[in-house]
């Protein structure tokens, strides 16, 4: 008698449970995406291609996830009009939505509820010199420095600065807005104001350092990063080069793009002198070649030089980065 008890309790306390499961808000219905309750995204407004669930109390055929059209309006069944999404936050969606189910006589005093699902119209793109390159959606609070922590943080050969450019919100959409962030100030914390708030739509890119090319009569020739964002020279390339090899020349060359030229123009240096002191070190600006040749005073053409160490595919980067 007990065990018959016991199994009709069960009976009872499952089918409630049953029902429920039945009639989930979320159960696909004409081509509706399936997704989970109770979304924990941090409430933000709702933008174009950002996924909502909309749940209406005892009308399961309403209940669905519905994706915010490019338009940013969003459409249900039984519903004439288009209702506008983009830039309401849940709460309004949910008194819009209950509004044109009561004008158009297909509820009377529905209740609805409404949680954003997936947000895509915030995207956060960090590429350039990082560790990982990544894209992801501004959820919440999100800094320039929560942004990098995303993509691993900074590579080695980071450069000085941070580009992080975002469109306009006026109806003009060609003009692209673009702050240097200067990384060392960042990093520093010195000034909270460079740590900016992100809310989506941001491009942040992170240029490689500037490379000074050490060629000729050096023990490890090959292009080096100044990634301090100080200048660097000819006494620090030749340490970076390891420094001179056998029979150099007394003199050395910079071979250098100035004022928009085509051409790179040739600037001959003391080098004995700047070594033994009797003269000043020599600033290097960035894509500059220093060239020493050997004692004999024979030089590689600038052809050569330039082919050598691949520059043409360096500085067509450093424009892309600059633009």
């Amino acid at each position: 008698m007990k065990c018959i008890t016991i199994s009709v309790m069960a009976i009872t306390i499952a089918y409630p449970v049953s029902a429920l499961a039945q009639a989930s808000p979320y159960q696909n219905s004409a081509g509706s995406n399936s997704v989970s309750e109770g979304s924990n995204l941090p409430v933000e407004k709702i933008g174009k291609d950002d996924l909502v669930g909309i749940t209406v109390y005892d009308a399961p055929e309403l209940s669905r996830a519905v994706r915010v059209g490019a338009d940013g309006d969003i459409r249900l069944p039984m519903l004439r009009r288009h209702i506008q999404a983009e830039g309401l936050s849940p709460a309004d969606l949910e008194t819009a939505i209950s509004k044109a189910l009561s004008e158009e006589n297909v509820l009377v005093d529905p209740v609805v509820t409404v949680s954003v699902v997936e947000y895509r119209s915030r995207p956060i793109s960090v590429a350039g010199a990082v560790k990982t390159p990544v894209t992801f959606q501004a959820a919440g609070t999100v800094t320039l420095l929560d942004a990098i922590a995303k993509a691993g943080g900074l590579g080695e050969n980071a450069g000085a600065e941070i580009l992080v450019s975002k469109l306009p919100a006026a109806a003009d959409k060609t003009v692209v807005l673009t702050q240097r962030i200067p990384v060392r100030g960042l990093l520093d914390g010195a000034d909270p104001a460079l740590n900016l708030h992100l809310e989506g739509g941001e491009d942040i890119r992170v240029p490689e350092a500037g490379r000074v090319f050490v060629l000729g009569r050096v023990k490890k020739p090959g292009a080096f990063f100044i990634t301090d964002g100080s200048e660097s020279s000819v006494m620090k390339a030749l340490a970076l080069s390891g420094g001179l090899d056998s029979f150099p020349s007394h003199n050395a060359y910079i071979y250098r793009l100035e004022g928009g030229s085509s051409g790179r123009n040739e600037i001959p240096i003391g080098l004995k002198k700047i070594m033994d002191r009797k003269t000043p070190d020599v600033p290097l600006l960035a894509n500059d070649i220093l060239y020493v040749p050997d004692a004999t005073g024979a030089r590689a053409s600038l052809k050569i030089l330039e082919t050598s160490v691949g520059l043409g595919a360096v500085l067509g980067s450093a424009l892309i980065y600059m633009h």
